[in-house]
């Protein structure tokens, strides 16, 4: 098997035609260089360098291993450089999903330092529910998911906190409580709700039923719908009022007035969440940022 390091001798001899000068530019003393070619051309079984008293020339088959010779060198060098980059963290793949009010809180900012500071790292993203992204994770679909705990049955899933946000209520606009500064959770109690499914996120759903209950009612749910930008715009069209993270007050505010819920009991956690073990190393440098990076203040 002819091997790297007799290609890269043979280049050296093939573009210095000098066994003297090919032997200094490989740092190494003639005799051996000599052996190497002639023990090279026994393997191949044919005649590489034509030599002479004073010049050296390429055979035909001299001619075609330095062309390909050249690419196989070329070759070898991007694959140990692109292994080495795999390694550090410099390229590879991250796929992150995302809980859709997550990007109204500080992964935007996340994502956009992780883009500056690695950007020959492909970022994919993926937007579902904590259900959703919790199978993705198992089915190694997702490497990392921001989700809203608790998370039941996640033994093989390693959880970070994330962000910070709180419970707001989103009433259309042409609802009469729009009209107050302040809108008390029981003041729902007679209102038909949008909310999402519990199977899809257990947590936030517990949550908003438990703010209920606590107003003295339950919530009269009229519609699910997957996802908060659906819930959102169930909203908007006047299916009925929800409860929804205070961070999306930006979505559609000509169609949709939201009022923040104040007390412990309306805030909650975003988490990071990965499967349990060594991450690859892009998606540990993505890890590193997410963690270390300050976060907004509490809403």
């Amino acid at each position: 098997m002819v091997d790297l390091r007799q290609l890269r001798q043979f280049v050296a001899v093939a573009e210095e035609l000098h066994f003297h000068r090919a032997a200094a530019r490989l740092h190494m003393s003639q005799p051996p260089l000599t052996a190497a070619i002639r023990k090279l051309e026994e393997e191949i079984g044919a005649e590489l360098i034509q030599r002479g008293n004073r010049t050296l020339g390429l055979t035909v088959a001299g001619q075609t291993l330095l062309a390909e010779a050249r690419l196989t060198l070329q070759q070898a060098d991007h694959a140990l450089l692109a292994t080495r980059d795999a390694a550090a963290g410099r390229t590879g793949l991250v796929r992150l999903g995302y809980v859709g009010s997550a990007l109204y809180g500080r992964l935007p900012q996340v994502i956009r330092a992780f883009r500056a500071h690695h950007p020959q790292v492909r970022l994919e993203l993926i937007e579902a529910t904590s259900s959703g992204q919790l199978t993705l994770l198992r089915e190694g679909r997702i490497d990392v998911a921001v989700l809203i705990p608790p998370i039941y049955d996640a033994a093989d899933m390693r959880l970070q906190d994330f962000d910070e946000d709180r419970l707001a209520i989103a009433l259309p606009r042409a609802h009469p409580l729009a009209q107050q500064a302040t809108v008390p959770v029981d003041a729902l109690a007679a209102e038909p709700f949008v909310l999402w499914p519990a199977r899809e996120g257990q947590g936030f759903h517990a949550q908003v039923i438990r703010l209920c209950a606590d107003a003295g009612f339950n919530p009269q749910v009229v519609q699910e719908a997957h996802g908060m930008h659906a819930v959102l715009s169930l909203v908007a069209v006047e299916a009925g009022v929800a409860i929804v993270p205070a961070s999306m007050a930006g979505f559609r505010p000509d169609e949709i007035v939201y009022r923040p819920i104040t007390g412990e009991a309306a805030r909650f956690t975003l988490q990071l969440c990965t499967p349990a073990g060594e991450p690859a190393p892009a998606l540990r440098h993505f890890l590193d940022l997410a963690t270390e990076a300050p976060g907004p203040p509490v809403r």
